[in-house]
């Protein structure tokens, strides 16, 4: 579906015509919003000559933070606002968009990590019940399609507090409605490679913690095949959001999709960068694992034929990242720069309008 974008449109001397701006958020900083355009302010502060090639920008996701923010930029939705739980229990407001028939959900909203006071992080505490209230808001809206994102949860209970949130009306829900997954965690639900082993301690749990909730997920795991005559704890992407993932897939039969392969496809973006002459992507640190389907290697996959820069706070294996097909590997933060400093909004604002200042001066 390709979406004609309201992104910014400013001036370059460079010699390019056309230029994407498509960066995911760095993340506890700045938005994906406020990445491209400290970038875009970058270009415009080089050169403010008459030439004009058209610049775009994008927001981005990758089905964690800033989801909900990317997709509806990309879809022109509806924000619904809703009274609603965190993990906690805590009453708390939480957005949700609709676009038609279809919900984005960004199940960070109401069990987000972000929400918790690191002091008060407790995945054997934490609930994923306000997940299933905003279901639930939607779906007596009417809403019969769903689209969720699954990154950034304080939980690890399986999904068991979204299903109790819904009551009977979870069976309805799975006769009536489809579900697709934004997420690039292919994990299992349990063992040395499920939820609680690889993110529980991300979540407060020790070492104690991490067994007995490992125990918990295979038990309940056990439980609903016995209910429902089949196992999709090993599939991949179960082990997401603390085994959200395992619960839509085993309770409501959803379809697992790489996040930022969801929205690329929702606005078009191969067709968008087809007359490209540049597309600058980037996040909040690039190292070995944004090769392995984060959003830049995304990009970097769908331009294939396109000159690509990548922008991040920090960067490690700039030499992989480069043989991986990057044209630039850039680092705004300065290496003499502490983190808390480089974290602070403004502070990086500079950094990314300094860095790119200078590329484009090369």
């Amino acid at each position: 579906m390709d979406r004609k974008n309201d992104g910014l449109r400013l001036m370059d001397g460079a010699g390019y015509k056309k230029i994407i701006i498509a960066c995911d958020s760095y993340k506890g900083c700045l938005s994906s919003r406020e990445v491209n355009e400290a970038i875009a302010s970058g270009v415009k502060e080089w050169n403010a000559d008459d030439a004009s090639p058209e610049i775009i920008t994008l927001e981005m996701s990758d089905g964690g933070e800033g989801m909900l923010d990317a997709f509806l930029s990309a879809m022109k939705g509806e924000r619904v606002r809703i009274h609603a739980h965190d993990a906690l229990m805590r009453w708390i407001e939480a957005e949700y968009g609709i676009v038609d028939d279809t919900a984005i959900i960004e199940i960070a909203q109401t069990a987000g990590l972000a929400l918790i006071e690191p002091e008060q992080r407790n995945p054997m505490k934490a609930t994923s019940w306000g997940v299933g209230e905003m279901i639930m808001n939607a779906y007596r809206r009417g809403v019969r399609h769903f689209i969720v994102g699954l990154g950034g949860s304080a939980t690890s209970d399986c999904g068991i507090g979204m299903l109790k949130a819904m009551g009977d009306d979870w069976k309805k829900i799975r006769r009536e409605c489809s579900f697709v997954l934004a997420s690039d965690v292919t994990n299992p639900l349990c063992g040395e490679n499920g939820a609680a082993h690889v993110f529980a301690s991300q979540k407060g749990a020790d070492a104690k913690m991490v067994q007995m909730l490992d125990d918990r997920a295979r038990k309940f795991a056990e439980v609903s095949a016995k209910h429902f005559g089949y196992d999709r704890s090993m599939v991949s992407g179960a082990g997401a959001a603390g085994g959200l993932g395992y619960a839509f897939l085993q309770y409501f039969n959803a379809e697992a999709r790489p996040g930022a392969e969801l929205l690329l496809d929702e606005i078009g973006f191969d067709a968008l960068i087809q007359n490209a002459d540049l597309v600058i992507t980037g996040e909040g640190h690039s190292d070995k694992q944004t090769l392995m389907g984060k959003l830049p290697q995304r990009i970097l996959e769908h331009g294939a034929n396109q000159k690509i820069w990548l922008v991040s706070g920090g960067v490690s294996d700039r030499q992989v990242m480069l043989d991986a097909g990057f044209d630039r590997v850039i680092q705004i933060t300065p290496d003499s720069m502490p983190l808390e400093e480089a974290m602070k909004p403004s502070v990086a604002r500079n950094n990314i309008i300094k860095a790119i200042r200078r590329q484009f001066a090369l």
